[in-house]
């Protein structure tokens, strides 16, 4: 036992060290492979990304060796925390954005969105990486994450989950291929991909449609847990219609940091065409919710639950404040409002996926769950993690070429490998 203890705190201290000297080398690559010669804000994430990936590695070892009840605030009576909440839920809604874009360029043929086609899609890959991430922390028997694939229940959603996620994931595979293959000018594989990415936009929408708005029916069965505010036997189509509208509001967030982050022009006009939409999409989805509350006869829910209470009426006003100001003639059109407004958006629905897996069940636990700091530790890696492979590709792949995507393959690496040298010097 004394052996087993001293064996999990070696390894915690290896893996501590070894994802430390990891977001070390991280910081290195984001600044162009040089060391920062003088103090400036950038010199923060060469101290705070190591630590943070040193904690992560130590709540990682504690994971796999003692288990979730040695490092988590979970429980049999709250199963599901923050990895589902946060990691899981909220990180396959912020993708939406990838299939929104695909779907305008590809089937809808709406060429003026292509310059944040690959922003978009990376984003969006780097959402379910962090799911995956999150479902392998959370899982019991992670090492059984294949069963769904061999073990058919065809009544189950988790089957259709399980599905879902697996083959959205190789989808985006084929669509973040041309990257690598233009980097490395591979022009035959580079045609072959591009002869299957329409195939494969069509069925990524459809496999995004259903699972965005799945996630939304595994809180079905819980209505007895559930505060009723946040219950409603539309949940799938709530989540469905608010991925739609946080997918359009991530991508506005996501091209102005990138054009901050990397000295870049904004996309304008692009932006200002995905902010029309928006409040369209939040109109909707407000409407169809507060009819279905009336019906139901939620309303009166309200007011004894103080804390739930408050939570929502944040969300409304997260939703309700951006709608205002992007169907303002003149706030739309201007682009800091824009993303402040989406920002707002993206803020929102986070609210609403923690609301519905965490806050809203609070009632009817026998304890309050509070993620313990190992639980939030991972959070934070998986979403820094992220936040580096983005800069990384920004640095070193084509991420911001411009080509149409009708051009011929090998051309289109041409320009897109002219653009990256450009950007390296």
């Amino acid at each position: 036992m004394i052996e087993s203890a001293y064996l999990a705190i070696v390894l915690q201290v290896a893996v501590a060290l070894a994802a430390a000297v990891m977001g070390v080398a991280a910081c290195w690559l984001l600044a162009g492979r040089k060391v920062p010669q003088k103090v400036s804000i950038r010199l923060i994430w060469w101290v705070v990304l190591p630590i943070l990936w040193a904690f992560g590695g130590i709540a990682f070892v504690t994971r796999f060796t003692g288990g979730l009840g040695a490092m988590t605030n979970l429980s049999d009576t709250f199963p599901w925390g923050i990895w589902i909440a946060f990691d899981m839920l909220c990180g396959v809604a912020l993708a939406a954005g990838g299939f929104l874009t695909a779907g305008a360029v590809y089937i809808f043929g709406l060429k003026k969105f292509y310059p944040i086609l690959r922003p978009a899609i990376l984003t969006a890959y780097l959402g379910y990486l962090m799911v995956l991430g999150g479902l392998l922390m959370d899982l019991g028997r992670p090492y059984n994450i294949w069963h769904p694939m061999i073990y058919w229940q065809h009544r189950s959603v988790m089957f259709e989950l399980g599905w879902c996620v697996s083959l959205y994931n190789m989808v985006l595979t084929v669509e973040f291929l041309p990257l690598l293959l233009e980097k490395f000018r591979w022009h035959r594989l580079l045609r072959i991909v591009h002869s299957v990415t329409i195939p494969a936009v069509i069925a990524g929408c459809i496999l995004s449609t259903l699972h965005q708005s799945s996630l939304g029916a595994l809180f079905l069965i819980v209505p007895e847990k559930m505060w009723p505010i946040s219950y409603s036997p539309l949940l799938p189509l709530y989540f469905l219609i608010s991925a739609v509208a946080v997918g359009l509001a991530m991508t506005i967030v996501e091209s102005n940091l990138s054009a901050k982050a990397f000295q870049r022009s904004l996309e304008t006009p692009i932006v200002l065409a995905l902010a029309r939409a928006i409040p369209l999409v939040i109109i909707l989805l407000l409407t169809i919710r507060v009819i279905d509350m009336t019906v139901r006869g939620a309303w009166v829910y309200l007011l004894p639950r103080p804390f739930q209470t408050v939570t929502f009426l944040l969300e409304m006003a997260l939703l309700l404040i951006p709608t205002f100001i992007l169907l303002h003639p003149h706030w739309k059109r201007q682009p800091r409002t824009v993303f402040w407004a989406a920002a707002s958006v993206v803020a929102a629905i986070i609210m609403n996926r923690l609301d519905v897996a965490w806050f809203a069940m609070l009632p009817s636990a026998d304890n309050v769950y509070v993620p313990s700091w190992q639980e939030v530790a991972v959070t934070l890696s998986l979403v820094s993690l992220g936040v580096v492979l983005f800069g990384l590709a920004a640095r070193y792949l084509p991420l911001f070429a411009h080509h149409a995507p009708n051009e011929p393959a090998a051309a289109a690496a041409e320009l897109a490998l002219d653009q990256s040298a450009a950007v390296s010097e």
